[in-house]
């Protein structure tokens, strides 16, 4: 094993099992367990198996005389139709580590939904469950096909079954969109509904009318009753009564209008703070924050899921959380952040009408203006439930903050203003608000484990693992020993 690879996995074994990770301890059989394992990494995101290595990242090796052989029989297992459904091709790695024989499995996200012993398994964090629901499974083969539910074909939908009084409404939002100008405004209601992709035919099966965007977009209520019956957004206030709610409202009529009722909760609920951008231009972060989480939820769900979207405002954070189409599964950031549209016929319509803005440009607005309303950076968690974080801090204010700043600029000029942000993490603009946070308990205590940090910052365990991943690299700190009995060391002069 070389240098980079034996890095590469003394970097995994602290990190421990993940949603793309799993170690197995092995003696001189394959056991079942380990073709479950590869069944549900191929039908998620794919990861690596390491035989060998017990579920603390302790290494105990398999039998080198039987390694090869072992090899061999995973490779013929895969390979038999009566056990894996399509069968799968492999290519287990026999590897030296710490002196001891590992088998490593590196499985690839497969093209189809894979089943072993006529059971699918998906991978949930660090665990391979058994998938039963009709829905669930259903769920598998529409994220494998990479099918766009909102284009579904619906051939009894007719024109009376939709709010063509909005439309005045969409051609107006649309003109004052594109400067004035917009084809929109001179097409007829049936014209502009094809334009739009809202009008199709399935060219599969040769049916033509209305798609599911057509209906979520412009539905009358009971029309996407019918087609969708489990869509709605639950908005709720939860800052006195925290296991209830101290506000409520239920939104499930069409996007349009959708759109209008969040905000309108948003903005009865969050306050407005003083904000000039770039010291000249009055912006407003509550709306600018608002509008983002918004249209996000309402672009990119999956709708014909049963899981509740829900907008919560609670005293120090608000969140939106819907059903999605995973690509992946952990922490976005705006460094591994890829562009990728869940509903392209709906996020072009919520453009075209000025609701949205190009692709991708949501996640860095909230980023940069997150951190100006409330002190700290939202938090995009991708996975079967997508969600939006935001932090609340009544008391932050990004104006009094710069105010005092300039003053105290203007009282001590002799402050060199080149100083070397690395030298303290609360200057450096690389660092998160939770990087911060895990810094600080490191300091409090070296042997924190990664299930204390979970638990103390109210993150996942995926997620304190990455941002200590992030750490290790940038060299903030170093971990000394084990991943079970060793300890976090701070590095000299980057975080004192």
């Amino acid at each position: 094993m070389n240098a980079s690879k034996k890095e590469s996995l003394d970097r995994i074994r602290q990190i421990g099992e993940t949603v793309s990770v799993e170690f197995k301890r092995c003696g001189g059989n394959i056991e079942h367990d380990v073709y479950e394992t590869v069944c549900s990494f191929s039908n998620r995101f794919g990861g690596d198996i390491y035989l060998g290595i017990l579920d603390d990242g302790t290494v105990n090796g398999v039998p080198e005389k039987t390694a090869s052989s072992m090899v061999k029989n995973i490779i013929t297992v895969l390979a038999n139709p009566n056990l894996f459904s399509p069968t799968l091709t492999l290519d287990p790695e026999i590897i030296t580590y710490e002196k001891k024989t590992l088998i490593h499995i590196h499985v690839p996200v497969s093209g189809e939904v894979i089943s072993f012993k006529k059971v699918i398994y998906n991978r949930v964090n660090d665990s391979d469950v058994k998938v039963t629901s009709t829905t669930d499974i259903a769920q598998m083969y529409i994220r494998k096909q990479e099918i766009f539910t909102e284009r579904k074909v619906y051939p009894y939908v007719h024109f009376d079954d939709l709010r063509l009084d909005l439309l005045p409404l969409v051609r107006t939002m649309a003109k004052n969109n594109s400067s004035g100008v917009h084809p929109w405004e001179k097409m007829t209601d049936a014209e502009l509904l094809k334009s739009a992709g809202l009008y199709t035919e399935d060219r599969v099966t040769g049916e033509k009318g209305f798609n599911l965007a057509a209906v979520m977009l412009l539905g009358k209520d009971d029309v996407i009753r019918d087609v969708a019956p489990a869509y709605s957004t639950d908005a709720l206030l939860r800052k006195v009564n925290v296991d209830r709610y101290d506000d409520r409202l239920i939104v499930d009529t069409n996007l349009i209008e959708s759109y209008d009722r969040l905000f309108e909760f948003a903005v009865k609920h969050l306050s407005d703070k003083f904000y000039l951008e770039d010291g000249k231009v009055r912006l407003s972060l509550r709306n600018i924050i608002a509008r983002e989480m918004i249209v996000n939820t309402l672009m990119h769900r999956e709708f014909i899921s049963a899981y509740q979207a829900k907008f919560v405002i609670e005293k120090d954070r608000m969140y939106v959380e819907n059903a999605n189409r995973a690509r992946k599964d952990g922490l976005i950031t705006p460094e591994n952040f890829e562009p990728y549209a869940k509903n392209p016929l709906i996020a072009s319509f919520f453009r075209n009408i000025g609701y949205s803005d190009k692709l991708g440009s949501g996640v860095r607005k909230l980023f940069n203006y997150s951190y100006k309303y409330s002190g700290a950076d939202p938090e995009f968690m991708e996975g079967d439930i997508f969600r939006i974080t935001v932090p609340l801090n009544d008391d932050f204010s990004w104006d009094a903050q710069n105010n005092v700043r300039t003053s105290e600029s203007a009282e001590n000029p002799t402050i060199n203003p080149t100083i070397n942000p690395t030298l303290n993490p609360t200057l450096n603009p690389t660092l998160k608000d939770l990087d911060r946070l895990i810094i600080q308990k490191i300091k409090e205590n070296p042997s924190v484990t990664y299930s204390e940090l979970s638990e103390v910052l109210g993150k996942n365990r995926d997620t304190i693992a990455e941002h200590l991943r992030f750490l290790q690299e940038k060299e903030f700190v170093e971990r000394i020993g084990s991943k079970k009995n060793g300890i976090w060391q701070l590095i000299e002069g980057k975080t004192r």
